[in-house]
């Protein structure tokens, strides 16, 4: 069983985007054909996450000349390269199925207010320091000689108004 964990902790990214479910999303996708090589962009509202670990998923849809399309995108794949967050959703379900048997405004998610649009990214596999004695080892800086700077000259400010 451990061969299993440590295979599968090797095809693990170490950086993952934090996927909500609602929330809006370009997936910048890897494609082949023949010998080359593109990166497609799918933007689309998340209406599912699930699994964990190297089988863990998500859902993307999106209306493409008024029919329903979505695709489902493994999180540790190497074949999508990024997700961006375009917009934070409003959801107050796990699985947002609902939307599929709705059309125009309807079939999106309103929009949590005061959110930031952080592409947040959660560490799996980080850097690890065997002990704390090496630790120590490591962070301490070598004191450099301190530089000084010149004042800054006058330059041409002037604000909008």
């Amino acid at each position: 069983m451990d061969i299993i964990k440590s295979i599968e902790h090797e095809q693990l990214k170490s950086k993952i985007p934090d996927l909500k479910v609602g929330n809006t999303v370009k997936v910048h996708v890897r494609i082949k054909e023949g010998n080359k090589e593109r990166i497609q962009v799918f933007e689309g509202i998340i209406i599912k996450v699930q699994g964990s670990g190297v089988n863990k998923s998500f859902t993307v849809r999106k209306i493409s000349y008024g029919v329903g399309v979505e695709k489902t995108f493994l999180v540790h794949s190497p074949l999508v390269e990024k997700v961006e967050l375009v917009r934070v959703g409003k959801a107050r379900r796990a699985k947002l199925f609902y939307l599929r048997d709705r059309v125009g405004k309807a079939a999106k998610t309103k929009e949590q207010l005061g959110a930031r649009i952080e592409n947040k990214e959660i560490v799996i596999k980080g850097e690890e320091v065997a002990s704390p004695a090496e630790a120590e080892a490591v962070e301490t800086p070598v004191e450099a000689p301190v530089v000084e700077e010149a004042p800054a000259t006058e330059t041409n400010t002037e604000t909008a108004e």
